[in-house]
């Protein structure tokens, strides 16, 4: 009998364990579907364009309405976390990402796909804040280390695989229905989620510890869309006075955003932006390389989809799978890199930029002598 009872907790441990590692997989399914949809659409823009005979800034914002909405509502959203609970707050960016993926999918013309890929990354912003959360709640010690070497694996990996599978699903071209199934494949992915969720995620209590900064937000938002939207409508424009003025407003209104941040802060609120943390050693350098390496990244794989197809006649397939072994080297390299002896993790970001640099000069020369195929993609893995 003592026996029996010694192995109890033992038995309730693993079961616990077995949850936990449940409840992640399908946290991580719905952060793989966010990330699937900043790139997915990046090989099906041709066949976009011609399906909604859409000029080059309008495929622009169809990829950069999901992305800038998400950015500006990330923090909102994490802080709705905390005031109405975690998987609430999941639950609810799941239903909005998936319905604007129905919307994107059944879309009749390019204003719909735009406005509905706006709100794809507003149910993102919801969503996506909430996994990193649970994950710091519910795991602890080496169970904590694991989980977020899956969380890092799907975050690298699934910007590039949306590429792949994207060409993979226009190229199929399922039911004649050309490149709408990009995002319909959402919906299942999604409404799974939305069944799952109540069932192996607990639920938690608000804890409303932070407060909504609605002052920066309704500064923030119009300063982004004067600064993002004419940058992109200037070159077909051919850069009228109005795009110019326009840029203005909007570096006027970040200026506003930050002296507004600070007197949010002085006054004991919640900003959306600490400027105090700007103060740490290091951290404007580290903020500068990371928005570089973003800008050229975002830019190669949406240039590099298009290029392809428009400049080497590849199929969207073919288009995708070019780029697969660098979706491979991504899950890789995010999964395992925490193995490596941690005497040499500060060498890592040096190393990879100079990496990633030999990988883009190898690709420009590629594509420039109109190469094979098979050195691209390995021009992709590095």
């Amino acid at each position: 009998m003592t026996s029996t009872w010694d192995i109890r907790p033992a038995i309730a441990s693993e079961r616990e364990a077995g949850a936990s590692w449940l409840m992640l997989v399908v946290l991580l399914a719905g952060q793989f579907m966010a990330l699937l949809d900043v790139t997915i659409v990046n090989v099906a823009m041709p066949t976009i364009g011609r399906s909604l005979h859409a000029s080059g800034a309008e495929l622009q914002l169809v990829v950069a309405g999901y992305t800038v909405s998400y950015a500006m509502l990330l923090i909102t959203g994490a802080r709705l976390g905390d005031l109405a609970g975690r998987r609430r707050m999941f639950l609810t960016g799941v239903g909005v990402f998936t319905l604007a993926s129905l919307a994107c999918g059944l879309a009749p013309g390019i204003g719909v796909l735009i406005a509905a890929r706006f709100v794809q990354g507003a149910g993102a912003a919801a969503m996506m804040p909430q996994i990193m959360s649970v994950i710091q709640v519910r795991f602890s010690g080496a169970a904590r280390a694991r989980a977020l070497s899956a969380y890092t694996a799907v975050l690298s990996s699934g910007f590039v695989a949306g590429q792949v599978i994207g060409g993979v699903l226009v190229s199929a071209n399922l039911f004649g229905t050309s490149w709408r199934p990009v995002f319909l494949v959402n919906v299942p992915i999604g409404l799974a989620v939305l069944a799952l969720v109540p069932r192996v995620v607990p639920a938690d209590s608000p804890a409303g510890a932070r407060r909504l900064d609605l002052a920066g937000l309704a500064v923030a938002v119009p300063a982004v869309f004067l600064i993002v939207l004419p940058l992109m409508l200037g070159h077909q424009e051919n850069w009228p006075a109005w795009v110019l003025a326009c840029i203005a407003l909007g570096c006027l209104l970040a200026a506003v955003f930050l002296f507004t941040e600070r007197t949010v802060a002085s006054r004991g609120g919640d900003p959306l932006l600490s400027l105090s943390v700007f103060r740490s050693p290091g951290l404007l350098a580290g903020l500068l390389a990371v928005f570089v390496l973003m800008v050229t990244y975002g830019g190669w794989l949406f240039s590099f989809a298009i290029d392809l197809q428009g400049g080497l006649g590849d199929s969207a397939m073919r288009a995708g799978l070019t780029i697969a072994p660098a979706a491979v080297a991504f899950g890789l390299c995010g999964y395992f890199w925490r193995r490596l002896p941690a005497a040499a993790h500060y060498l890592l970001p040096p190393l990879g930029c100079l990496v990633g640099g030999l990988g883009y000069a190898a690709l420009g020369f590629g594509l420039r002598a109109g190469g094979p195929v098979g050195p691209l993609a390995q021009a992709c893995l590095v």
